[in-house]
């Protein structure tokens, strides 16, 4: 009988840990340093298991559940996908044993993507507090040209976090950075079956990290080049839309000047 119960707990203790958790984050950003007024809110998913995670929009995965009815349904409106744009324009998946994230985010047509290792070095300072329902401590860490506090908990015993951050001896539930540009703040947790899988459309360009900063300074320099490139020329019914669709392209571009990793 003993060996009965034994077995049967670690029956249990396998089908916990094979369990994903999706942690639901509000993500706040000031991505036009010339407007700090300007705040976009929205929500964000971080979707984990003990060995991998990937994040990504809230509004991203409603895109992507009305793309896949529209397909069934062959019923293609559109007006369907209002209300569904998204600022968090990436999706960020770690290999957490290995310390690998992999960065995917579209510049025109094309998806790129890009594996680094992760790079952060936390420094955990002595300051605790009780965030929500959380014990938590203070970590800081410098990335992407700024200057990073979070707050983990080792109630949740996930080393992983919101966006590219994870390595602390728990989970990271807010963080933010020291310009206040950027916050992340866990709002709540829902068991799920398994990390959400996003089907990839079009070409997938596979690049150095470098290489994927260079091509996206040339695409907020001139975001019609990338929509023309390839031998492919990219010209809207009424010709005379032409100029108002590249104004109207450069000026979205121009106020997206504050981007969550800045130059080093």
């Amino acid at each position: 009988m003993k060996k009965i119960s034994i077995a049967l707990m670690l029956a249990i203790t396998s089908s916990l840990s094979a369990q994903a958790t999706r942690f639901v984050y509000q993500v706040s950003m000031k991505t036009d340093s010339t407007n700090r007024n300007d705040v976009a809110t929205e929500l964000a998913y971080l979707d984990a298991t003990p060995q991998k995670s990937i994040f990504y929009a809230e509004n991203r995965l409603k895109r992507d559940s009305m793309m896949q009815r529209m397909r069934a349904t062959r019923d293609f409106n559109m007006r369907n996908m209002e209300g569904m744009r998204t600022k968090i324009n990436y999706i960020v998946e770690k290999n957490l044993p290995a310390q690998e994230v992999t960065y995917q985010s579209r510049i025109g047509r094309d998806n790129y993507m890009y594996t680094e290792k992760q790079p952060m070095t936390w420094k955990i300072l002595p300051e605790t507090a009780k965030i929500g329902e959380y014990s938590a401590q203070k970590a800081e860490a410098d990335y992407g040209g700024r200057h990073w506090t979070a707050w983990f908990t080792t109630d949740v015993p996930l080393n992983d976090g919101p966006y590219k951050f994870s390595g602390l001896p728990g989970l990271i539930i807010k963080a933010e950075d020291s310009k206040g540009d950027y916050s992340f703040d866990l709002m709540r947790t829902e068991k799920i079956t398994a990390p959400h899988s996003f089907e990839s459309f079009g070409q997938t360009v596979t690049v150095k990290k470098a290489d994927f900063v260079k091509q996206e300074d040339k695409f907020r320099k001139d975001p019609m080049a990338a929509f023309n490139s390839g031998g492919v020329r990219f010209q809207p019914r009424d010709p005379s839309q032409m100029k108002q669709m590249q104004d109207r392209m450069k000026e979205m571009q121009q106020k997206n000047n504050n981007p969550i990793e800045l130059k080093p």
